[in-house]
């Protein structure tokens, strides 16, 4: 029985993996449409660079932070383009969203929207950005931090494309601020080992048993076990904080550099302008389409 493959899948698979488009579309027969197995497949071959482009930016905008009352708030605001992204209208309406995000402290997008800023809501305002700019404009999301028992850091870089708020349960404003450089550079995806589920280590064993099958024939089964659990320990250390080269001195882990100065994280937010949004541009579905519709 035939797959049918669409144009969609295949755009997505290659904006996930950022391998050739006649690489995915086999990739998806062969796992009948299965976008998650298709990248597993891709990954085994040695084909895809999913750890490369997951997190590139993909739209443009702004990311701000808003102080006091023991917690600190973080938004992303996003438009289209670069120079909108820049202008004072834009940078203020960010500003007044995180003001309003810590003020209000919503559990949801839409209650932030209805939150006021000044004589208007937040999705008045929009609306009338929208309308004066002549540029989408979305709040997209925002978080909420409060103290974890020690101070609250932020950092924002390039830009102002880059937030981070990191709350210390112990330690000092500096070292906060040093951590929230670290988060903002290394890109951590959890603070520790044992945050990371267990779906997503099962699936990144599965990978490394397959790329060190050959390497491990002939060995004995401790010695293949030996390499498969050090390699995921790595993929572990470099997706956490505490596992990961600290920036600023990489001979040491944040965590013994946390140790060193008395510290300890709580919890840590990243934001990154544009992070799994696709930019429009090009041509390319009229070019996937070439490919995969019968000539």
């Amino acid at each position: 029985m035939s797959v049918n493959i669409t144009a969609e899948q295949v755009k997505e698979l290659r904006e996930r993996t950022g391998a050739g488009m006649l690489d995915c579309r086999k990739a998806l027969v062969a796992t009948g449409g299965d976008i998650n197995a298709a990248i597993e497949k891709l990954r085994m071959e040695g084909q895809a660079k999913a750890v490369k482009k997951a997190g590139r930016t993909a739209a443009d905008g702004t990311v701000a932070v808003a102080e006091g009352d023991g917690a600190m708030a973080i938004v992303e605001l996003n438009c289209e383009t670069d120079f909108v992204a820049k202008g004072e209208d834009f940078q203020g309406f960010a500003r007044a969203a995180a003001a309003a995000a810590l003020a209000a402290r919503p559990a949801t997008l839409e209650q932030l929207l209805a939150a006021r800023a000044g004589a208007q809501s937040l999705e008045e305002t929009r609306k009338t950005m929208v309308a004066k700019i002549g540029e989408n404009i979305t709040l997209r999301r925002f978080e909420v931090v409060k103290g974890a028992g020690g101070p609250l850091a932020h950092y924002i870089h390039a830009g102002s494309r880059i937030g981070v708020i990191v709350a210390l349960e112990k330690g000092d404003a500096e070292l906060g601020r040093d951590v929230a450089m670290h988060v903002a550079a290394q890109r951590p995806q959890f603070l520790k080992a044992a945050d990371v589920p267990a779906a997503v280590q099962d699936a990144e064993r599965k990978v490394i048993e397959a790329q060190t099958a050959e390497q491990a024939a002939g060995k004995p089964a401790d010695i293949a076990r030996k390499m498969v659990e050090g390699k995921l320990r790595k993929f572990l250390s470099e997706i956490t904080l505490l596992g990961q080269a600290f920036v600023k001195d990489p001979d040491q882990t944040v965590e013994k550099v946390l140790g060193a100065r008395g510290g300890a994280v709580g919890r840590f937010v990243r934001f990154e302008v544009g992070e799994g949004i696709e930019k429009a541009g090009g041509d390319f579905a009229s070019e996937v389409d070439k490919l995969i519709k019968p000539h």
